[in-house]
């Protein structure tokens, strides 16, 4: 599929390990099949990992240079602070790439936002420097929404999902629903029960819905019981 999806046109591929929306983690493999095609093919790798601290046992993240260190030269890595520090309003964001292609980053980048403030840059530093066990405390609270939220869901009609590795998302498969379009599904879920979701066809994905649980136990159990309501009454 990864081949076929390739044209004349294409520059490059975008991968996203732990994935927004998915959760999913790609292992060794896939990555090593990732960067078979970028290599016969003379592609770019903007490889984002910046879920990578938040990736659940057994499960683990992988850099795709380490297993294929020779693409040093048409890789990019894409990280951040927000969600390993929980600085999503302070939008910290860096690249590593070879020097070329970071000059030109530079060069458009100074065209498009201001800097990053001060005060941004040295909470990242802050979390950096000191916060490593402050993550792991909340990737074990994220792992624990997780089981919560899956156990919610498995329990409801019509819908699928598959466990998440990483990041804090759901992704729901909804094409058994009496109401299979994830917009409509969405914009109904939100008049009607007042939860917010995102639908898959923002991800390329349409019959699928993105719920995140990045929030209290609380909120999670009130939502996944406003959904359940939700779709047994559903026509």
């Amino acid at each position: 599929m990864l081949e076929a999806s390739v044209t004349g046109k294409t520059v490059g591929m975008i991968i996203n390990s732990p994935c927004n929306p998915t959760g999913i983690i790609y292992d060794e493999e896939t990555l090593k099949m990732v960067a078979d095609v970028a290599r016969s093919k003379g592609l770019w790798i903007i490889f984002d990992e910046i879920y990578e601290r938040l990736a659940y046992a057994p499960a683990r993240h992988i850099n795709i240079l380490t297993v294929a260190p020779d693409l040093r030269d048409q890789t990019i890595i894409v990280n951040g602070a927000s969600k390993a520090y929980a600085m999503t309003g302070w939008r910290i964001g860096y690249a590593l790439a070879p020097q070329a292609i970071i000059t030109k980053i530079n060069t458009l980048q100074t065209h498009l936002t201001s800097n990053a403030c001060s005060i941004a840059q040295w909470g990242a530093w802050g979390g950096i420097k000191y916060a490593d066990l402050e993550v792991d405390k909340m990737r074990d609270a994220f792992f624990e929404r997780r089981n919560i939220i899956l156990d919610l869901i498995r329990d409801m009609p019509y819908v699928k999902v598959r466990d998440p590795e990483g990041a804090f998302y759901v992704f729901i498969d909804i094409r058994e629903c009496p109401i299979p379009d994830d917009i409509k599904f969405c914009e109904k879920l939100l008049e009607e029960k007042f939860v917010a979701a995102v639908p898959g066809t923002a991800f390329f994905a349409p019959g699928f819905v993105r719920f995140s649980y990045a929030c209290s136990i609380d909120d999670i159990r009130e939502g996944m019981a406003r959904l359940k309501v939700f779709l047994a009454n559903m026509k």
